[in-house]
């Protein structure tokens, strides 16, 4: 692992992911740009010092020299955005896959350059971008593909969050004082933190490409550099348009993300408060009731190989990280042992990284150009 120290919040979170279905273990990690924070996170997590490195490079460089017994598989990066590139590239020039937070790059330009590097060196590399990985939402992705809703016209997509209401940055908590700074988190705060999410969930859902973007990003907090607020419209191939709506400034929120997709025969709702619920809505029929490990007679294969827990039990957060690390593992079985696994098992990838560094790009060039529809690149 890169980056996840004691104080960070996200590394605790993908290894409790990664660890939960038994597949994949801690090895090594080189946890802080700070060989002092990143020695004491290694003690506490048990790991052998002579495994604990001072930087990213000294562990990528020390465990190629490892047997192949013994040294890393992959390499997980859970570093702030403008720490993704550099690890990520390194890892990948040594021979090994690669799995990062999102958004994968910190630039544009990096994204393509690492898109570049994964095309050609073939290796397994995914972006957590955990909300694709929920079960119902496995569930509606299948559905879409079935035509069970028609052709898709609508994509609505909301995730408002209250926690940057006040100026948070300036009291030294750390998540905001990263997020809110553009030599840390890039050219947008809002959107790219979690509006990329909302985009990559139209997409995966619909299974169509964001084509281009009409947008405006607000920073309502005063002083405050980069937007906490972004409304988003939105044209996809084959006709389908959408919008979507994100805020970190919506006080009272926590992470209510929304999304509805509505085609020409019905419709599918989710929403992360209530995450083990898909609302169907065939057009001239009572609204249905979809929910996560009920009846394996109308839940689709896609969602029941990614369901965990018996009805009635919570299954969310920690559970959609693990089936990306699951997933992510048996690629990895794949290509180092030539292990085939059902396919359904899917997680993003490169393509899918670099379209939401392409999202984040063309929202921000639509802002400044004075809220005009803006290509994406593909």
């Amino acid at each position: 692992m890169v980056g996840g120290s004691n104080e960070a919040f996200i590394g605790a979170v993908h290894r409790m992911g990664a660890t939960l279905d038994g597949q994949i273990d801690l090895v090594c990690g080189a946890f802080s740009s700070n060989p002092n924070k990143s020695k004491k996170t290694g003690a506490s997590l048990y790991l052998p010092d002579n495994r604990v490195y001072g930087s990213f490079s000294e562990m990528i460089e020390k465990e190629s020299g490892l047997p192949d017994d013994v040294r890393m598989d992959f390499v997980s990066i859970v570093t702030p955005n403008h720490m993704h590139y550099p690890p990520a590239t390194l890892a990948l020039d040594a021979g090994f896959p690669v799995i990062i937070d999102k958004p994968m790059t910190f630039t544009l330009e990096e994204a393509r350059l690492l898109r570049e590097k994964v095309r050609k060196t073939k290796l397994p590399f995914a972006v957590t971008y955990t909300y694709a990985a929920y079960p119902m939402i496995r569930q509606a992705h299948a559905m879409v593909r079935k035509g069970e809703i028609g052709k898709v016209r609508k994509v609505m997509v909301e995730y408002p969050q209250g926690w940057l209401t006040g100026k948070l940055e300036d009291t030294g908590q750390k998540q905001a004082a990263w997020r809110a700074d553009p030599d840390r988190a890039g050219i947008s705060n809002c959107f790219g933190d979690i509006g990329t999410h909302a985009a990559n969930m139209a997409e995966y859902i619909t299974g169509l490409e964001i084509t281009e973007v009409l947008a405006e990003l607000n920073a309502f907090v005063p002083t405050r550099v980069l937007d906490d607020d972004a409304n988003v419209l939105f044209h996809m191939e084959d006709g389908a348009n959408g919008v979507i709506s994100a805020s970190q400034v919506s006080p009272g929120e926590e992470n209510n993300l929304k999304c509805r997709v509505y085609g020409d025969k019905g419709g599918l709702e989710w929403n992360n408060t209530d995450h083990n619920t898909l609302l169907v809505k065939i057009h001239g029929q009572p609204v249905r009731i979809y929910r996560t490990g009920v009846d394996n007679g109308y839940l689709e294969e896609a969602a029941l190989i990614h369901t965990r827990t018996p009805s009635g039990h919570p299954e969310g957060y920690i559970e959609a990280f693990a089936n990306i690390y699951r997933n992510f593992a048996f690629e990895v079985r794949k290509y180092l042992f030539g292990e085939e696994y059902n396919e359904l098992m899917d997680f993003q990838g490169v393509d899918d990284g670099f379209k939401g560094i392409a999202m984040i790009a063309a929202v921000v060039e639509s802002s400044k150009n004075g809220n005009i529809w803006t290509k994406v690149e593909n």
